[in-house]
């Protein structure tokens, strides 16, 4: 069967040879290099692709993405809100009251950013219901005094299902025996879990028993909105302020959480830049193994020109021995990667109960995310391909222009 003398040759060369066994370690080399190159690279930025989905699903799906807010509390919510869902951004809306003090169990005490829902309203612009442990958000019922809490609360305070907890108000109370802080007991009737930072900070309440704790009755805060893309947040919300009467303003995620998005973007823009030397450098390993090859070969060469050999032949012999390393090292990194990336939110989880120790504590989530996205496969697979028949090129010429007297002379 006829083969190409440039691809015949150009695949002999990446085997071992019995003269030299080295080219063939070089070769090798070159390969795993890649492989871990791209691997590395595909791995983190489906990390990073994690992160970033779990900000814009977990943490933005329990705090407003969007709110209208007064100047003071107000009671004409069910307007803003009639007014608010007509915007064509808007999925959904919601009031909601926000207070912030100390619960207290057992001598345990923990601060808590408490929100007032109304819970049919609430179930459209949150995920707090997709995620309860135990109980459900529908136990919210006006004049209950029932709260559902953050697991992580729950644990610290050594709270279960049915159990009552005591809310401390910052707002003292002038009472005979002087100014005492306010208190109020709860009942535990839910808990829940999104697996962020979120679980040990926030407690829900009817907005009725939230605006009796304010002192607030029949009042808002404001109202929560949900949108079908998050990053009109800040244009839809001022246009919906336009259109109210009153003294309005709008509040939205890049004001709470912008930095932190901010902040994952760049992590995963320059994690990119940094990882992809990983890659130049495996593309220079392969430089400098095929530029050895052409020294080893160099009486190789010159026979083949005597053969009959154009310098485009020999140009070709050693570009296709290049991108054959660049072609295999890029498609073992890939297969290694994707694998790695679709496993490593397990492995972590595994790794933590081996150990023992939770390792993400530190971060806004509680575990390892990771999302493999193909257009990140596409990119590191282009990019590893093509620095690879980049770096054939320089040596391949090299080779070209051997001289078949110069180079036989000492043979």
């Amino acid at each position: 069967m006829y083969k190409p003398v440039s691809l015949y040759v150009g695949l002999r060369y990446t085997r071992a040879k019995r003269r030299n066994h080295f080219i063939s370690f070089g070769s090798l080399t070159s390969i795993l290099g890649l492989t871990l190159g791209v691997a590395v690279l595909i791995i983190v930025l489906s990390v990073m692709n994690g992160f970033d989905r779990e900000l814009q699903q977990r943490i933005l799906g329990m705090v407003p993405q969007a709110s209208i807010l007064g100047y003071k509390p107000f009671a004409e919510w069910k307007q803003v809100v009639d007014e608010a869902q007509q915007h064509s951004e808007v999925r959904a809306a919601a009031p909601f009251i926000q207070l912030q003090g100390m619960l207290t169990n057992k001598g345990s005490v923990s601060g808590v950013f408490l929100t007032g829902i109304e819970p049919d309203y609430e179930k459209h612009v949150s995920i707090i219901a997709e995620h309860m442990q135990g109980g459900a958000v529908a136990e919210l019922t006006p004049g209950s005094f029932n709260m559902v809490l953050g697991s992580g609360l729950a644990s610290s305070l050594g709270l279960a299902l049915g159990d009552k907890v005591t809310l401390v108000l910052p707002e003292a109370s002038v009472t005979p025996a002087g100014v005492l802080p306010r208190f109020k007991r709860f009942t535990v009737s839910g808990v829940f879990r999104v697996g962020a930072e979120l679980d040990s900070l926030m407690a829900y309440v009817n907005l009725e028993d939230a605006a009796r704790l304010g002192k607030i009755k029949g009042q808002v805060h404001g109202v929560r909105l949900s949108l079908h893309d998050l990053f009109q947040a800040n244009t839809v919300s001022w246009d919906i302020v336009s259109k109210l009467p009153g003294q309005f303003y709008a509040s939205d995620w890049t004001r709470t959480h912008g930095n932190l998005f901010q902040a994952i973007k760049l992590e995963k823009t320059m994690m990119a830049l940094l990882l992809l030397l990983i890659v130049a450098v495996a593309a220079f390993n392969l430089l400098s193994s095929l530029v050895m090859v052409v020294a080893d070969k160099t009486s190789d060469i010159a026979i083949l020109r005597t053969l009959g050999a154009s310098p485009r032949t020999i140009m070709g012999i050693f570009m296709v021995q290049g991108t054959f390393i660049g072609v295999v090292g890029t498609l073992m990194g890939v297969s290694l990667g994707v694998v790695v990336a679709l496993n490593i939110s397990d492995f972590a989880s595994w790794l933590e109960q081996v150990l023992d120790t939770p390792l993400f504590t530190q971060y806004f989530v509680n575990y390892l995310p990771s999302e493999l996205r193909i257009e990140n496969v596409i990119f590191v697979s282009v990019v590893a391909l093509a620095l690879s028949f980049l770096a054939t090129i320089f040596p391949a010429r090299q080779a070209s222009k051997v001289q078949p007297a110069e180079a036989l002379r000492y043979d």
